[in-house]
């Protein structure tokens, strides 16, 4: 199974950014039941965003994103979204789409997001 995330950027605060996580090789629909986005900054740990449960009408966000983070999926198409808004330089990380409803999952390689002026 290989998670593509796609959507890298260089973005200047406050604007928005749209990260893709493509799923191949398995269904998103099966094993497990939520698939999650966790990022990590520079020099600190894995930090859990966001997930979404298989049917989509679950989803949980840490309170860092919370009301600025969407998180999405397209089951027909084997896709997981998360929209980005009012982006700041705090949320400049590395995002990695990952298996399951933690930051412990298998993940993929990870598209890097920077925040700047």
């Amino acid at each position: 199974v290989q998670l593509q995330e796609s959507g890298p950027g260089l973005v200047k605060p406050s604007q928005t950014l749209s990260l893709t996580c493509t799923v191949s090789g398995d269904s998103i629909t099966t094993n497990y039941y939520y698939w999650s986005w966790v990022r990590q900054a520079p020099g600190k740990g894995l930090e859990w965003v966001s997930r979404i449960s298989r049917g989509g009408g679950i989803t949980d966000y840490a309170d860092s994103v919370k009301g600025r983070f969407t998180i999405s999926r397209d089951n027909a198409k084997n896709t997981v979204y998360l929209q980005m808004n009012s982006l700041n330089p705090e949320d400049t990380a590395v995002y990695y789409c990952a298996k399951g409803g933690t930051a412990d999952g298998p993940k993929g390689q990870g598209t890097q997001v920077t925040v700047s002026s």
